[in-house]
């Protein structure tokens, strides 16, 4: 069976949008019909007119669709394609943590679960990150969860030095070995170095331009250079090679690698069998409270108002 052409035919007669993160397989890539990062995603999830929203991505992101569309049928090919990150704050954690900080302004990364975005006052991406922390007053209490890397990153260009950050961090961008990259720098003189700020303040150190995986993909489609260096999942590669096929994308590894490469073991979950059978069997489906998105709907809307 050709999954891709049953794909196609699905979509088209059960009116469904396809929605698929860039750290997903070329595969998967090519038979969404957008593909994007986070906030990218979420505004399209928000937006679209289609009867039913598949996810080709983890958890958080499709409960993020679900919220924003509580009146369409989200389906995720794969239930378990969680995040390490997202993984790494629960909601009872959070909630005793907050205890000591009672007058402060929670500020989440979209990377949470629904019940951590309930207890958020702001949502970000690591698209807007800076311009949510930068609109809030200068004297403004701020905890900021849950990756302590994007955190801190933060706080280096904002100056907010008395923010707190949750001890939190992506599997993947925190294994980024800093002396292979050092071997590539030195292998390839002309390359510039690309970093997510999820990566280790060592790594970003390292980096030409550091920024969200579309605002990477963007910078290496305008800069006269012909060779990076990529500290962050591999699958945006992809995308890159694509809109600069004559460009060469080298792929930053991991301390632990024999590929070569660091990917997502949660993205790569999905396969184009799992989409062609969620698609024709409308399951499993997304379902969440309607009171517990009502709660966490509030926070992601505020990030939406300030990131105009």
């Amino acid at each position: 069976m050709d999954f891709s052409d049953e794909i196609y035919r699905l979509k088209r007669k059960k009116n469904c949008i396809i929605l698929s993160h860039f750290y997903q397989t070329s595969d998967i890539q090519n038979i969404a019909d957008f593909v994007g990062d986070s906030l990218q995603l979420s505004q399209i999830a928000a937006e679209t007119e289609a009867d039913i929203i598949l996810f080709c991505g983890v958890n958080f992101m499709a409960e993020t669709a679900k919220i924003l569309s509580p009146d369409k049928k989200v389906l995720l090919p794969e239930p378990e394609a969680g995040c390490s990150l997202a993984d790494s704050c629960s909601v009872d954690d959070l909630k005793e943590f907050l205890k000591n900080y009672p007058d402060h302004t929670v500020v989440s990364y979209v990377n949470t679960s629904v019940g951590v975005k309930a207890l958020t006052d702001i949502c970000c991406t690591s698209s807007n990150a800076v311009k949510i922390i930068e609109s809030l007053p200068e004297n403004e209490k701020i905890v900021f969860l849950p990756d302590r890397n994007l955190g801190s990153y933060i706080k280096s260009v904002t100056k907010r030095n008395d923010m707190i950050i949750w001890d939190g961090a992506c599997h993947v961008h925190e294994e980024f070995s800093v002396e292979k990259i050092i071997e590539l720098k030195k292998k390839y003189t002309d390359a510039k170095v690309l970093a997510h700020p999820e990566c280790k303040k060592t790594v970003l150190i390292l980096a030409d331009m550091i920024g969200s995986t579309a605002a990477l993909l963007e910078f290496s489609k305008k800069d006269e250079c012909m060779r990076f260096i990529v500290a962050t999942e591999s699958g945006i590669l992809h995308q890159m090679q694509m809109s600069s096929p004559q460009k060469t994308f080298i792929p930053a590894p991991p301390v632990d690698s024999t590929c070569g490469c660091n990917d997502c073991k949660y993205m790569k979950m999905i396969t184009l069998e799992k989409v062609y059978n969620t698609l024709k069997n409308e399951s499993p489906e997304v379902l969440i409270d309607i009171e517990l998105i009502k709660k966490a709907k509030k926070s992601i809307l505020r990030m939406f108002e300030i990131s105009k």
